[in-house]
């Protein structure tokens, strides 16, 4: 029998923009998008006539009674995160949401700690893990390719805020729902990145923000400094303030998720031994002896990926490819990075 999955919250543009997770699993053969969910009425008709006409509902909890979903999908604005959260966990449904699943860490440990409790499903997409660069440098890793690690470099500048008014998200330029701008929306990517390649946990030992050059409430462009226990050092530049406007035909589709090309993007780990460099759709390996340029384009969508993962994972009774205590050191960085920034 398919798997049928519900999604809560269905405004949040990744339902069909960027990642487009509702058209990655309108591809899934083995997958029903039984019902939408939105607060708004008009956004649920619209996202539904995209992909297929679910039914449609303004309050997830009647959404949830009525439907009986296998799998839930939960979007939306990071205000509401935590609720939508425990509500999955206290009723028994598995499910993956967004990050950051919150606005603050607080928010993020409160679901960590149901979800040990209940024993419930609570995935995060970590979409970096997907990608041809984290690969090679694991392989690299394994091999003791790099020597002792030097330094992990990431830069993650978007296309403009603009782009969420556009797409139905204008709560993403409010602080208060939001919690917080770029860093708050990107900085999971990286912080979790950096984790995975030194295998420990981030400390941030230094922050600045800027809202100066698209005057929002919320910050367009921030610097992380980033130290790992054994002494590897970070840094973290996240945000929106890429000039270029994104086309109607690059705003949609499932292989729009592009974190390292289709912006201003580069990842980047280095050691005594060895260099791996992620840019512009390549992967540039350094050594003493040599340089090799090799393709750091993912083969098909790495969103698509990480949502069948999740939901194989969940069959097979296994715990989440990424689970909501991944998300939370993630999001306890970010606290730290906007208290260092507003020192």
């Amino acid at each position: 029998m398919p798997v049928r999955i519900a999604a809560i919250e269905v405004s949040h543009w990744h339902a069909v923009y960027d990642p487009a997770y509702l058209r990655q699993l309108q591809r899934m053969p083995d997958v029903v998008i039984a019902a939408l969910q939105d607060p708004d009425a008009a956004v649920a008709a619209r996202r539904a006539a995209e992909v297929g006409n679910p039914p449609t509902f303004t309050d997830y909890r009647a959404m949830l009674r009525e439907v009986k979903p296998d799998f839930v999908l939960a979007l939306g604005r990071h205000g509401v995160m935590a609720e939508v959260a425990h509500h999955l966990l206290d009723h028994g449904f598995p499910f993956i949401m967004e990050k950051p699943m919150g606005v603050n860490a607080d928010e993020v440990r409160g679901i960590a700690e149901k979800a040990d409790a209940k024993q419930g499903y609570a995935a995060v997409p970590m979409p970096m893990r997907y990608y041809p660069f984290y690969a090679q440098a694991r392989k690299m890793l394994a091999a003791g390719a790099f020597g002792p690690l030097s330094h992990v470099y990431m830069r993650m500048n978007r296309f403009s805020s603009a782009r969420y008014v556009d797409w139905d998200c204008p709560w993403m330029l409010d602080p208060a729902v939001a919690g917080g701008g770029c860093l708050r929306n990107l900085g999971t990517h990286g912080f979790d990145m950096f984790s995975l390649l030194t295998g420990e946990d981030a400390e941030v030992t230094a922050a600045q923000l800027s809202r100066r050059a698209l005057n929002q409430p919320v910050e367009d462009y921030v610097s992380v400094l980033i130290r790992s226990r054994s002494g590897v050092l970070g840094t973290l530049e996240i945000g929106t303030t890429y000039p270029r406007v994104t086309t109607e035909g690059e705003k949609k589709g499932p292989s729009r998720d592009k974190l390292l090309d289709g912006a201003d993007g580069e990842w980047k780990v280095s050691g005594r031994d060895a260099l791996l460099m992620a840019k512009d759709g390549e992967m540039r390996v350094v050594t003493p002896h040599a340089e090799e340029t090799i393709p750091g384009t993912p083969e098909g969508s790495p969103s698509y990926r990480l949502l069948k993962d999740a939901i194989d994972r969940w069959q097979r009774g296994e715990p989440p490819p990424a689970s909501v205590h991944d998300c939370y050191r993630a999001v306890r960085s970010i606290d730290r990075a906007y208290e260092l920034a507003a020192a």
